[in-house]
C-alpha cells in the first residue's frame, strides 16, 4: 500500500471515537486532516455534504449531530464551541464534496469509500446469514413437524395437504403454486428458497405450534392437524397484519442456494 494512503489511514483511525458501540469522529479533529485551517471553510464542505445526505435520503440529524463542548486553549483556559459528531458516511460525504485538489481530500475518499463499502458488505452478509438460519430451522421444524403427524396417522400424502392448507391460509388465500407464479419462483424449485427472513420465520412458527399442539392435545388423523395447522397459520398471518405485514406482498428473496454457494466460495477465497 502507498506510503502516503498508509499514514492518511492511520491519522483518520487515530481520531475515530466509539460510543455506546458507535463509531465517529469530531469535525474539529478531522479539520486539519484534510488540511482545513478555518472551521469557517470547513462548515461550508460540510453544508454541502449535508445536502448530498438529504438527497440520499438519509436524517442529516442522524448523520451530523450538533453539539457544544469544552475545549482548552492558553494557560488552562476553557472555551464552549461548537462541533459536529460525524458518523463514516458523513465523512465520506464531506470527502466527496470537498477540494478535490487537496490530496488529503483524495486520500480521504479513498479511505471512506473503502471503508463505508466494507460496512455495507458486512451488513449485508449479515442479513444474509440471518436468512440462512431462518432457512435451515425451517427445514428442522417441517422435518419434526412431518415425523411427528406421520406418527399421529397421516401419510406422505396428507403431510402435503396439511402443509398446503397451512401455506394457503399464511399468504391469504394463495397456495404454493400461486405464491411461485406471484414471486417468479420455477415450478421444480422449493418455494421456502425465495421467501425472505421475515416469511421463512413466520412458516417456522406456524409449524412449530401444530407440532406441540399436535403432541399436547394427541390429534390423530389428516383432519384435525390439517385444522390445527390452518389455525396456527391464521394465527400467525393476523399477527403480522397487525404490524403492516403481508407475506404474499412481499417481493420475492434471491434464491438460497446461490447465497449458500457464494458465501461458501468466499470463505475458501478468504486469507
Amino acid at each position: 500500500m502507498d506510503k502516503q494512503i498508509m499514514q492518511a489511514q492511520d491519522g483518520f483511525e487515530n481520531i475515530k471515537r466509539n460510543k455506546n458501540g458507535i463509531e465517529f469522529w469530531w469535525a474539529r479533529e478531522l479539520m486539519p486532516l484534510l488540511e482545513y485551517t478555518k472551521w469557517e471553510n470547513f462548515l461550508k464542505t460540510i453544508e454541502k455534504a449535508k445536502i448530498a445526505c438529504a438527497e440520499s435520503g438519509q436524517n442529516i440529524e442522524d448523520q451530523f449531530p450538533g453539539v457544544r463542548k469544552m475545549i482548552e486553549r492558553g494557560k488552562g483556559a476553557q472555551f464552549e464551541v461548537d462541533d459536529i459528531a460525524l458518523t463514516r458516511y458523513a465523512c465520506y460525504l464531506i470527502a466527496q464534496n470537498g477540494d478535490p485538489r487537496k490530496k488529503a481530500i483524495a486520500l480521504a475518499q479513498t479511505y471512506f469509500a473503502t471503508q463505508t463499502r466494507k460496512q455495507e458488505l458486512t451488513g449485508q452478509r449479515q442479513k444474509e446469514l440471518e436468512r440462512l438460519d431462518a432457512r435451515h430451522k425451517l427445514r428442522e421444524t417441517e422435518k419434526r413437524f412431518s415425523g411427528v403427524i406421520v406418527e399421529h396417522g397421516v401419510d406422505q400424502k396428507g403431510i402435503a395437504e396439511i402443509r398446503g392448507a397451512g401455506d394457503q391460509t399464511l399468504f391469504g388465500g394463495h397456495n404454493t403454486a400461486s405464491m411461485k407464479r406471484r414471486l417468479g419462483v420455477k415450478p421444480a424449485k422449493p418455494l421456502a428458497d425465495h421467501l425472505p427472513t421475515v416469511t421463512l420465520k413466520a412458516k417456522d412458527l406456524a409449524a412449530e405450534m401444530t407440532t406441540v399442539n399436535t403432541l399436547e392435545k394427541d390429534l390423530q388423523g389428516k383432519d384435525p392437524i390439517k385444522t390445527e395447522h390452518i389455525d396456527n397459520n391464521q394465527a400467525v398471518r393476523q399477527a403480522l397484519g397487525e404490524r403492516g405485514i403481508q407475506p404474499e406482498r412481499l417481493p420475492a428473496a434471491e434464491d438460497i442456494q446461490k447465497i449458500e454457494r457464494r458465501i461458501q466460495k468466499e470463505d475458501k477465497l478468504a486469507p
